[in-house]
């Protein structure tokens, strides 16, 4: 199950100028940027627990990114 609700998927690839967005597309997309989203969170995690913090920052993320 998704956990990013379609219609802001929907919303974002409006915003990129689909002008109607199917709900196969929709699901799908959401599917690709949970999986993508949940590889930079566990790369960012790695990177805040390197640095002696529990918490996990904005640059942890923007690292992160750049690592995966």
């Amino acid at each position: 199950m998704v956990e990013i609700p379609l219609t802001t998927v929907a919303r974002i690839m409006k915003k990129a100028g689909a002008r109607r967005v199917g709900q196969d597309a929709a699901q799908a997309m959401a599917e690709i940027v949970e999986a993508r989203a949940l590889v930079i969170a566990t790369e960012a995690v790695k990177l805040a627990e390197h640095a002696g913090r529990k918490t996990v920052r904005d640059v942890d993320i923007r690292l992160a990114t750049k690592r995966s």
